[in-house]
């Protein structure tokens, strides 16, 4: 069986998406003769922490630990709430305090390519006996954070090892980004080091096709689409709410606001009384206070409720029995190749998918083939109202349902056979 160094920073008990792609991985490796050993940090600083998550990892799996010093320790003084946030990518376009300006400031130009920066060097160092003591001809580095990449930069330096560098979201194009208030200088030495990356890396990994045209002009190697996907829990079964539920799972970012959707809602419980009586709005996990703003300037806050941060079992439970699944992305060039990694849970959860989201959005051709719900760009206004209408008809008639097709390739399984043959 085939030995593989996965490098992560995220790993459980840490929550939220990010943590969920190689903990999977590493699940099903195995069964397509990949033995996988993972490497991650002693004593890391996530923003979200989910328990629920180490009970997924395979018990008699090889794991390897090693310190870590993250800033985000020190800024914690300063202020809790703005580095918890920071850190966990919600970065508020309104009314930024002047120490939250501060903090981006430093940690977009002090810190490059981010601020677990500081894990490079001595995990490099430790990681060369470790390969040494498992035979490791395989290093398997995923970000962000993409500073994990430069450990898998500095090993291949030294080692003759293959390098494959997996990219859960895009390094210099996606969204935050421009938001980190980078210096010229700044900017160029996060180019540097991406197209770094992308030169010495043996094989690269992507979720989307968007990400993998975009880097196929920064570089010659080999680069494969592995999207995100679901894998099916054993959670008990749970009855469908009596609310019109629409449901948000996860973060919902200051960039994520769609107003159109808030105005077609605050102009149906306007115009249908019993539409009005029946709509839910819920939100797991971080709601950013500009969309509760916006909520609140049509009038939807009493059609709210904030139910914040549940425990990934949970989360499944609140998509199973929702009516419809909202999934929002940033109105912006730049990510229309981001294709979060609910929406695969969304399609396992068998509810219709409403998706509002930029021009050429792939996560829509995803959707459609699988007759999974609809999407919609920022713009749309009478479609999405029709849409929203027809559902809730069927919802009156305990007839609202969606008939996927085609589904299957995005289990997790059927993504780790992929995954191991690519390697």
């Amino acid at each position: 069986m085939r030995k593989v160094l996965v490098i992560t920073y995220y790993w459980p008990p840490a929550g939220g998406p990010g943590v969920q792609r190689w903990l999977k991985f590493v699940k099903y490796l195995r069964d397509f003769g990949v033995e996988p050993v993972v490497y991650i940090p002693e004593n890391p600083n996530y923003p979200i922490v989910d328990e629920s998550f180490v009970n997924e990892i395979p018990e008699d799996i090889t794991i390897y630990k090693h310190r870590i010093s993250e800033p985000y320790r020190i800024a914690n003084i300063l202020s809790r709430k703005k580095t918890k946030r920071i850190s966990s990518g919600i970065i508020q376009t309104k009314n930024q305090s002047f120490l939250e300006q501060i903090m981006l400031w430093v940690r977009g130009n002090f810190f490059i390519p981010d601020a677990r920066k500081y894990w490079v060097r001595p995990s490099v160092k430790f990681l060369f006996d470790i390969l040494e003591k498992e035979q490791i001809a395989t290093i398997i580095t995923t970000g962000p954070p993409h500073s994990v990449h430069l450990i898998g930069y500095h090993l291949k330096e030294f080692k003759k090892i293959k390098w494959i560098a997996d990219f859960r979201d895009p390094w210099t194009s996606i969204g935050y980004h421009k938001k980190l208030k980078l210096t010229r200088m700044a900017q160029n030495r996060h180019k540097e080091l991406e197209q770094l990356v992308l030169a010495k890396a043996d094989k690269i990994v992507v979720t989307s096709h968007t990400t993998k045209k975009e880097f196929q002009t920064l570089t010659k190697q080999p680069i494969e689409v592995i999207t995100n996907g679901y894998d099916k829990m054993v959670v008990s079964k749970v009855a469908l709410d009596e609310a019109f539920t629409i449901s948000h799972i996860g973060s919902m970012l200051s960039g994520r606001n769609p107003k159109n959707l808030w105005k077609v809602l605050s102009e149906l419980i306007a115009e249908n009384l019993a539409f009005k009586e029946s709509v839910r709005l819920q939100f797991l996990g971080v709601l950013s206070d500009d969309v509760l703003q916006t909520l609140k300037e049509f009038d939807l806050e009493n059609y709210v409720d904030v139910i914040g941060y549940v425990s990934h079992e949970e989360a499944i439970q609140y998509q199973q029995k929702s009516q419809v699944l909202l999934l929002a992305e940033i109105d912006s060039e730049e990510t229309k190749g981001i294709i979060p990694g609910k929406l695969f849970e969304y399609m396992a959860a068998e509810r219709p998918i409403l998706g509002i989201g930029p021009i050429g959005w792939e996560v829509t051709d995803v959707v459609t083939a699988t007759k999974t719900g609809a999407i919609f760009e920022y713009s749309a206004h009478f479609q999405l109202k029709n849409v929203l209408l027809n559902w809730f008809e069927q919802y009156q008639n305990n007839q609202l349902k969606v008939s996927s097709v085609d589904t299957i390739k995005y289990s997790r399984r059927a993504l780790t056979r992929k995954l191991a043959e690519y390697i």
